[in-house]
């Protein structure tokens, strides 16, 4: 296998950004550092995500330190709460259903490279959490993945395969309890 050659690396053409130029510098300049401040409170984070895009339900309370790269690409339902540190990296959508809790220092990966060729070429996959989901501190998601409705993925923890219905998920297995 060869190392990557990234004066060979294009974005894929099948992949843009999302938004326009001007709307993701405005994102990026302004709006993203106020949602990402140390501040309390979630009314004003979740009026800036809206207003760039994000589908976000009722009842929802973002933590201090939330970083989101493209709230355009985030959807998030009723009665959740998302935790301090949490990053949302979503090239692709993030798609979080109703009554779920994000502990704090959770990273969601939507896109990542593929090594097997020496143009390292950019893969973007999207994140689907359903209902009734809790997400342990300091886990991490990557692309492509769905965490199924009523599981718990423990602290720390780092999924790299879907998650069916009411399964708990801790140290790489998946304990079933429904």
């Amino acid at each position: 296998m060869r190392c990557q050659n990234l004066k060979e690396y294009k974005t894929p053409e099948s992949w843009n950004r999302g938004a326009s130029f001007f709307k993701e510098l405005l994102w990026v300049t302004i709006f993203k550092p106020i949602v990402k401040s140390s501040f309390p409170g979630s009314k004003w984070r979740i009026i800036c995500l809206i207003i760039f895009g994000a589908d976000i339900g009722k009842g929802i309370r973002l933590s201090s330190s939330l970083n989101v790269t493209m709230p355009w690409r985030l959807k998030i339902g009723n009665f959740c709460w998302i935790g301090e540190e949490t990053w949302i990296n979503n090239l692709a959508l993030v798609s979080i259903a109703e009554n779920v809790c994000i502990s704090q220092g959770v990273y969601f990966c939507t896109g990542n490279h593929n090594y097997k060729k020496s143009s390292f070429d950019l893969m973007v996959k999207p994140i689907v959490i359903d209902s009734d989901v809790w997400i342990g501190a300091k886990s991490i998601i990557g692309p492509g993945y769905k965490i199924g409705k009523g599981s718990i993925i423990t602290l720390g923890s780092i999924i790299r395969e879907d998650i069916p219905e009411n399964s708990i998920y801790k140290k790489n297995q998946i304990y079933n309890f429904s």
